[in-house]
Order: C-alpha cells, then sequence, then structure tokens
C-alpha cells in the first residue's frame, strides 16, 4: 500500500493543512451566590435532609453538603440546628400565607379555619419525619434561636389571625391565633412523644380549636 493510499501527505502539505491550536473560549466564572441565594440553599437543604430521616438526621455537616457550601459558612447563617430548622418553618409558613388567601376561603371564622386545619393536616400527616424535626426544632430551640423562634411564631400567629378575621379582622382574633397555636404545638409535641396516635392528634386539635372559634363567635358583636 502506498503513502497515497493511507493518506499520508508530504511534510511541507501537513505544515499547511494542520492548523495551530485554538486556545479555548474563557469560561465565565459561575456567579457567585449571594446571601440571600445562600440561606435559601441551605434551608431547602435543610428541609430535604429532615424529610429524609428527622429530627437526628440533621447535621450541620450534611446540610451543608447538601447545599454545596462549607460548614464555617452554615454557621455563619445559622448557629446551631435549632435555628435552622425554626427558620425553615417560618420560610414555609410565611410561603403558604402568600400562596393562598386563606381569608377568602370561607365565609365564616370557622369555615375558613377549617380549611386551613385541614390542609395543615394533610401536610404534617404525609411528611412524618418533617414533623416530627420541627416539632422538636421548636420545643428544644435554645437561646441561639430565639430571635427565630419569635418570627416562626409571629408568622404562624399572623396567618391564623387572617384565616380567622378575614378582612375586617376584630381584636380577639390575634389573642385567640396565640392561643391556637399553642394547642397545635402541644399536640404535635404529644404525637411525636408517642403519646397520642395521629388519628388523636388531629381530633384534639379540630376538637379544641372549634370549641375556642364557638367561644370567639358568643363574644364577637354581630356575629
Amino acid at each position: 500500500m502506498t503513502a497515497t493510499d493511507t493518506g499520508a501527505q508530504p511534510k511541507s502539505q501537513q505544515s499547511q493543512a494542520d492548523p495551530r491550536p485554538v486556545a479555548p473560549h474563557p469560561t465565565a466564572p459561575p456567579r457567585p451566590r449571594t446571601p440571600t441565594r445562600h440561606r435559601e440553599a441551605i434551608l431547602d437543604a435543610a428541609l430535604v435532609v429532615a424529610a429524609a430521616g428527622g429530627y437526628e438526621a440533621v447535621r450541620m455537616r450534611t446540610v451543608a453538603e447538601r447545599a454545596g457550601i462549607a460548614v464555617g459558612t452554615l454557621y455563619r447563617y445559622f448557629p446551631s440546628k435549632t435555628h435552622l430548622l425554626v427558620s425553615a418553618l417560618a420560610r414555609e409558613f410565611g410561603r403558604l400565607q402568600a400562596a393562598q388567601d386563606w381569608a377568602a376561603t370561607g365565609t365564616t371564622p370557622q369555615q375558613r379555619l377549617d380549611r386551613l386545619t385541614g390542609y395543615l393536616h394533610d401536610r404534617w400527616q404525609r411528611d412524618l419525619h418533617l414533623t416530627e424535626a420541627m416539632t422538636r426544632a421548636f420545643v428544644a430551640a435554645d437561646s441561639t434561636a430565639a430571635a427565630a423562634l419569635d418570627e416562626a411564631a409571629a408568622v404562624i400567629e399572623r396567618l391564623l389571625a387572617h384565616t380567622l378575621g378575614g378582612d375586617t379582622p376584630g381584636p380577639l382574633d390575634q389573642p385567640v391565633a396565640e392561643l391556637l397555636a399553642d394547642i397545635w404545638l402541644a399536640n404535635l409535641t404529644a404525637f411525636i412523644g408517642r403519646r397520642a396516635s395521629a388519628a388523636q392528634t388531629r381530633d384534639r386539635i379540630d376538637r379544641a380549636s372549634r370549641r375556642i372559634v364557638d367561644r370567639l363567635a358568643s363574644l364577637t358583636p354581630n356575629s
């Protein structure tokens, strides 16, 4: 077989045919995360880890790896596990309030509250690991999570008060909302402590809530 058969070329032709290597175009470096994006990524990661394994599974290193950041970066945003989980809970309730106008879901406080509690019941019973993690964090929160705890409580109570009051909130809606939030926390704490079944927990929350709303109606003029 000849050189021509194999496609070989004289050196002079090779030098003309083979172009010089072209340097690759520089790749733009990835945009650094802003503090807000860092925080959101951390909260997303915490929810995924908690939903998969509950409170004990939420380790700061695990969350950091899931979020794609260094552990030190995580601690700059959230100094403790309870602070992290309570902050995630506050964000989720804030999103819930923004996504749905619960004050427009019924004509009476009881109807509106029934819609909201029905939705919340479905969520906590569907994600038991997440329910356990969030409830334990709320109960176990220490001084490192005090501000986050206050924020989460305020978000939850604001959602309940808005649901009760509708377009014309009354002076009793906020204190009643605070009481309803306490009822939820007490019963979910009993549930994760295995002192009540899921069905018992749901029934106790519903019965206590209805008694309180009935009492609110009796105290509200023109109710």
